[in-house]
């Protein structure tokens, strides 16, 4: 790894922070008790349901990246919201198709930024790259990484569990219109968000919780989630719950996973 050196940022352990909380669901050590809290008060809405989705939407992220590396041949990844490592990470999926794929990481969080030298390290061949940056400003993480990828060529934009975070009025449309615009035709765009389709009340209780531990997030239609994919050609199956795309096992019998997964594809103009 070439990335950006760990420097000295405070970490608040007062609050509870959304990527510590999601590493306390995937049963990661990164987090502290106020995360753990936060993180059992979720838990307990639906039984497990929040670890549940946790994990499922990390499996579609593997998921979307092996495809994207061994079927479009995507040899460039621009993963922005990282959140704290969690093997396997996607620099991992992807060089494990392509050795020489390069992955540049994108998140603002001091704790993310103090775990991406030790853990994210990638093939001789490829390169992984960190960029400490703020996913709301477009502008600056296209400067950055264009010092790794090479933008006239595909790239697959990963927004995995991020625009949850993001209102519309605070530009989340705006957001991902930039970063698409930004690259080649044949590059592809892959997201995660959450949903209050399928279990109304548990989402909006969630969401209770989260907003009482200070973090805001926000709960798209399938409907809203299809316009961050205005101009781009939806893979098979669509905008489903991510465990349902293309899942790789039998369906799990359990409670809904109340996040939206798709990829779509930018087709030359």
């Amino acid at each position: 790894m070439t990335g950006t050196e760990p420097a000295a940022h405070e970490i608040d352990t007062t609050r509870p922070h959304p990527a510590r909380v999601y590493d306390w669901f995937l049963g990661g050590k990164d987090n502290y008790p106020v995360d753990e809290r936060l993180g059992r008060q979720i838990a307990a809405i639906v039984d497990q349901g929040a670890p549940r989705a946790a994990r499922a939407n990390r499996a579609f992220m593997r998921r979307a990246t092996r495809a994207l590396a061994e079927e479009s041949g995507i040899r460039q990844f621009l993963d922005i919201g990282t959140g704290i490592p969690t093997e396997p990470n996607l620099h991992q999926i992807a060089q494990s198709v392509a050795p020489d794929a390069r992955v540049v990481y994108v998140d603002n969080d001091p704790i993310v930024l103090a775990h991406a030298g030790a853990l994210l390290r990638g093939t001789p061949e490829g390169v992984t790259e960190y960029v400490q940056a703020d996913a709301r400003d477009p502008h600056t993480i296209l400067e950055q990484a264009a010092r790794v990828l090479d933008f006239d060529r595909p790239v697959a934009l990963s927004l995995i569990a991020l625009l949850h975070f993001i209102a519309d009025e605070d530009g989340a449309r705006d957001l991902v219109a930039t970063l698409v615009d930004a690259l080649a035709p044949g590059s592809c765009l892959v997201l995660s968000t959450m949903t209050a389709d399928f279990e109304p009340e548990n989402v909006r209780k969630g969401i209770d919780a989260y907003a009482a531990g200070g973090v805001t997030l926000v709960a798209r239609s399938q409907a809203e989630v299809g316009v961050f994919f205005e101009g781009l050609d939806l893979l098979a199956p669509g905008i489903v719950s991510v465990a349902d795309w293309r899942p790789d096992r039998a369906p799990d019998t359990g409670a809904p996973v109340s996040l939206y997964g798709a990829v779509g594809h930018k087709r030359a103009s």
